[in-house]
């Protein structure tokens, strides 16, 4: 045998041992007898005992688990040594479980399906990966709301700036996944050609995903010369090892969950972390309307007074396309003029750089339509000039771009939920984006511990009066005393 042959052979028979050594381990342990009276949790007494069996799918392959059940007329039968061992209902173990859920993260139902066969001892149909999947996010949020003292400590240990961030990401749904306004102009919305689409046309229906972003940061004062410089193509190593990078940042998102309660969630997770109210809060957006009008509703109502801040990103398109419009595309003039203004604005004078674009089209006698780009920058940098303060915040050392929220965009939603062909439904979405969620927070780990207590209550302990009982070991599985030295 090659040694690539020998390592198959021993990953394949390995799994096999270990399957044995586990049903062995069951067996052992015997079926359960309780050592004292079994109690439903409405108060019926189980007299009745039964040898049940049960199979179980593990990592190592499928094994049986018999146990005693007790019963009582009308009543359902109570396995303590089910409780004992935190058995999942379904067939799959906790540790399939938690292996599927680490693959629908990476890849699609399908792939996920396969790198399960692949990797362990059993295989879990497709469909069972997606309901696998969506159990194994049902403590997401039961998680992060007893998390209140750990996040205090771990901000209490990091910059003094706490910053939040949202954004919105358009994942594409089944028509009957989408929302009722959505779903509506989808029915109605017909097609002038059966080949291909018209320009302005859409194929497919999309329903937004808010995506929401805690961190903490210290505070990095700048000049507004330094930004300037920052944009450049070429930065500089040395300064950029100086940027002090975000804390304990969490990231999150919903396809379910209203855009309202999500950034509820967003100022909750906040207050969580500085219920004192001693650090800097900053809010990042990129000036949508709507969220924006959220925020500010949301802050009131949690009584908090964040500086909002419109990313400085989203302003600089608005000053390139207005720059094109003057100059037009790939005439150095037009970079130095872009450069000029966004200077301008990074020092606070948006208004006198949104009136002085218009007197320059003005008296090129530009047209309505040419001048267009002009205007809509103008009109921007006039809507939001009260969050354009930039030499306020750079004084303050505050970040001044959605930097972190457009990286969650992507990488927690755009790059597994926009994969070709997919067409989410909304309990397998929503599934995928919180365990990817803690994937990129970094709470996995911790989260799946939660969860398995979690299951234990849900599954067995609601199911008694008081606790489960004890069971008895079998007599040959009991542990022996340790020797002891007489004299």
């Amino acid at each position: 045998m090659t040694h690539g042959d020998l390592e198959r052979l021993v990953e394949q028979r390995g799994r096999e041992l270990l399957r044995r050594l586990f049903q062995d381990h069951l067996d052992l342990r015997g079926p359960g007898e309780a050592t004292a009276e079994v109690v439903g949790a409405h108060g019926v007494r189980r007299p009745h005992e039964r040898l049940r069996t049960r199979s179980l799918k593990t990592i190592f392959g499928k094994v049986s688990v018999s146990r005693l059940g007790y019963s009582a007329h009308d009543a359902e039968t109570l396995f303590p040594r089910d409780a004992e061992l935190n058995l999942p209902p379904e067939l799959y173990s906790h540790g399939v479980q938690r292996r599927v859920a680490t693959e629908v993260i990476k890849t699609s139902f399908d792939q996920a399906t396969a790198a399960v066969a692949e990797t362990t001892g059993t295989t879990v149909p497709k469909r069972q990966v997606e309901e696998l999947a969506a159990r194994a996010a049902a403590d997401f949020d039961a998680f992060y709301e007893t998390r209140g003292a750990d996040s205090v400590r771990e901000a209490g240990r990091t910059g003094e700036i706490l910053a939040l961030s949202t954004d919105g990401k358009g994942i594409v749904m089944r028509e009957e996944d989408l929302r009722p306004a959505t779903r509506k102009a989808a029915a109605a919305r017909t097609h002038k050609m059966s080949k291909r689409l018209s320009r302005g046309e859409k194929r497919n229906c999309k329903r937004m995903a808010q995506v929401a972003a805690v961190f903490t940061i210290a505070a990095f004062v700048r000049r507004p010369e330094d930004i300037v410089k920052d944009l450049a193509p070429v930065r500089d190593a040395e300064d950029a090892a100086k940027r002090p990078r975000p804390e304990h940042k969490r990231v999150w998102a919903s396809v379910d969950k209203e855009p309202k309660d999500v950034i509820d969630q967003m100022f909750q997770e906040a207050l969580r972390r500085d219920p004192a109210g001693t650090k800097h809060w900053t809010v990042l957006i990129d000036g949508n309307l709507t969220q924006l009008k959220l925020i500010k509703k949301m802050a009131k109502c949690h009584g908090v007074a964040p500086t909002i801040v419109v990313d400085i990103i989203h302003v600089l398109e608005y000053v390139w396309k207005a720059g094109f419009a003057l100059h037009g595309e790939g005439n150095p003039a037009t970079q130095r003029w872009v450069s000029a203004r966004l200077l301008e604005i990074l020092r606070g004078n948006s208004s006198a750089v949104a009136a002085g674009m218009r007197r320059s089209a003005t008296l090129r006698t530009m047209q309505a339509r040419e001048r267009l780009a002009v205007d809509d920058c103008a009109d921007y940098l006039l809507k939001y000039r009260a969050y354009l303060r930039y030499d306020q915040y750079l004084a303050a050392g505050l970040p001044i771009s959605t930097g972190v929220i457009e990286g969650a965009c992507r990488h927690l939603v755009k790059d597994r939920m926009d994969i070709t062909g997919a067409c989410w439904g909304l309990l397998g979405a929503e599934a995928v984006l919180k365990l990817r969620a803690l994937r990129s927070s970094e709470d996995f780990d911790a989260y799946w511990s939660f969860h398995e207590a979690a299951e234990w209550t849900r599954n067995h302990l609601t199911r008694y009066q008081g606790s489960p009982p004890a069971t008895n070991l079998p007599l040959k599985a009991r542990p022996r005393g340790h020797l002891r030295l007489v004299n």
